[in-house]
């Protein structure tokens, strides 16, 4: 089992999770965080961390964001990965609970 970032993620950013990680698990996005579900060790630490409440079990990720499993995978790839808490960006509380982030999620990195 892994853990997945889902999409309250978007726009929000919030790092909180990586700090606590302890297999440096995450990757991070323009606009969002990905587990790399091939590293994580289901801990848990990182669940509780969230202030976007955007970190699920696989087997609890709401059925409308079970595309999130395959988003995490396919990113993690791609993206860089981040192993110290950063800011998040200065809008971030205005992005928190809004609905229908997916079409705002950016794909493309270059660091």
């Amino acid at each position: 089992m892994t853990y997945v970032v889902g999409e309250n993620c978007i726009k929000c950013k919030y790092t909180d999770c990586v700090e606590v990680c302890p297999v440096d698990c995450f990757y991070e996005g323009p606009n969002m965080l990905v587990i790399n579900p091939e590293e994580c060790i289901d801990c848990a630490l990182c669940e509780p961390e969230c202030p976007a409440d955007a970190i699920y079990t696989e087997n609890e990720l709401p059925q409308e964001q079970e595309k999130f499993l395959s988003l995490n995978r396919e990113l993690a790839t791609h993206w860089p990965n981040i192993s110290e808490a950063k800011l998040p960006p200065d809008d971030a509380d205005d992005w928190l609970d809004k609905p229908g982030k997916h079409a705002l999620l950016e794909k493309n990195w270059s660091a």
